[in-house]
């Protein structure tokens, strides 16, 4: 299985939230297109800390990580963000790396 990637769109769940409340309009939702890499065998969605500060992302909590050369790190999760490719989506937190 070689290696593959989709473009899909990353939503700010907090925008989205007041939005529905009638906080803010649709258009100050914060949402931003990526390539990304397709990893069926991740466990969580990652993302850059740019990313985190285009959708204004927070810290929700912590995790330590093992890294490919066995060290550990600690790195912040954040969310909610809404994931959405083609006719699917789903709301899930992110590691940032």
């Amino acid at each position: 299985m070689g290696i593959t990637f989709a473009n899909v769109e990353l939503i700010s769940g907090d925008d989205l939230t007041l939005f529905r409340l009638g906080y803010i309009p649709e258009e100050r939702i914060k949402r931003i297109e990526v390539k990304a890499l397709v990893d069926t065998g991740a466990t969580m969605l990652a993302i850059t800390e740019w990313i985190k500060n285009q959708l204004n992302l927070f810290k929700v909590d912590e995790q330590e990580a093992e890294l490919g050369d066995g060290s550990f790190v600690k790195l912040e999760i954040v969310g909610p963000v809404d994931v959405r490719f083609a006719n699917r989506s789903t709301t899930v937190r992110a590691i940032v790396i």
